[in-house]
């Protein structure tokens, strides 16, 4: 991970002073789409976005795992600045897919309606995609107002998101009506007629501003408009999003972003979490848990499946896993399994076959 200087260098040095845990909303990592490819057609450069926010660029490469919303805020912002588009969530929208968002975006395009693709988005939203996140549809006679807002207080990148939601929704209506379809109104929280004249240019669409909740105005009929039917997705194969009723799932999903690029820190995670090692060692302790059973047994899972799925050699995964030698790594999974990982996985092929 980055050092502090690097950080200060960013003006993204989190908070340590708060003394208690913060629950906080999570999302995917593929809610971010297309981004490393549009910063970069742009004359940025996305590595030293994650850099300045301190995450992993191979984040990217992994959309399933759960993301902080406040680290998908800050990624946003970031880009932003690097390419110096204060609308930057908004255009980065544009190139959106609603169906990139794993199961949960084939679940909800797979609706036979419109109106149900929105209830399916609204019903499982918090479930398999993103926390603290409110999608809301309201009829207007003869009007469909759907909107989008997060409860999630961070204000770094925030209304970035918020465009970027926006772009989410766009899209999803557009499976439905047709790619070159547009709202006939969008109402935003951004502020005064200049901010709203810029969006328009974005969206294409008339925009109103100084909104308490970003939405989406269309005709009423289009909640009648059909998709084409698809085969229902398969959730089981994606890592559960946290929840905020306690400390120990927020520092599983952390230490799953950390294990990308080495063993993982708790004080890393820490900073993620706004706060300090041990406060986060007291939430830890008060729940049953501790940082280091966390990391074992997500070390144990990537591990069965790095030998269950892949022909790697065993030094390559003790390495990937943040081990210094496969020595290391054996006497660890053997502590955990009972046998070593040569053994497992002759186990495994011989219980396959």
């Amino acid at each position: 991970m980055l050092h502090v200087d690097a950080l200060l260098s960013c003006h993204l040095v989190p908070e340590f002073t708060r003394g208690e845990f913060y629950m906080q909303g999570y999302t995917r990592v593929s809610a971010l789409g297309p981004i490393a490819d549009f910063v970069e057609v742009r004359g940025g450069s996305i590595e030293r976005v994650f850099n300045c926010v301190d995450l992993p660029l191979s984040l990217l490469k992994n959309p399933d795992l759960p993301l902080p919303l406040r680290e998908q805020f800050k990624i946003l912002s970031q880009a932003g600045r690097e390419i110096g588009d204060p609308f930057f969530g908004g255009t980065l929208g544009q190139l959106v897919d609603v169906r990139a968002l794993g199961a949960y975006g084939k679940w909800i395009t797979s609706a036979p309606t419109l109106a149900s693709a929105i209830e399916r988005a609204a019903r499982g939203l918090n479930r398999y995609l993103q926390t603290e996140t409110d999608l809301k549809l309201e009829i207007l006679d003869t009007k469909a107002r759907w909107s989008i807002k997060f409860l999630d207080v961070g204000a770094d990148g925030k209304f970035q998101n918020e465009l970027l939601g926006l772009g989410y929704l766009v899209d999803l209506v557009r499976k439905f009506v047709g790619s070159g379809w547009s709202p006939s109104l969008i109402r935003s929280t951004c502020t005064g007629p200049a901010q709203a004249a810029a969006l328009e240019k974005v969206f294409a669409a008339p925009v109103m501003h100084g909104m308490s909740v970003s939405s989406i105005e269309f005709d009423l009929s289009l909640l009648s408009m059909t998709g084409r039917r698809q085969i229902n997705p398969d959730f089981s194969s994606e890592p559960e999003i946290p929840t905020t009723s306690g400390c120990q799932s927020e520092v599983a999903a952390l230490v799953a972003i950390a294990l990308l690029e080495g063993f993982p820190k708790i004080d890393w995670v820490a900073s993620k979490l706004e706060t300090s090692r041990r406060s986060l060692q007291r939430a830890l302790e008060a729940e049953g848990h501790s940082f280091s059973s966390i990391v074992e047994g997500i070390l144990q899972d990537r591990a069965l499946f790095l030998l269950e799925t892949t022909n790697q050699r065993l030094v390559d995964i003790a390495l990937q896993l943040g081990y210094n030698d496969s020595g290391h790594f054996s006497r660890a999974f053997r502590r955990w399994t009972g046998m070593s990982p040569s053994q497992y996985r002759k186990w495994e092929q011989r219980k396959i076959a």
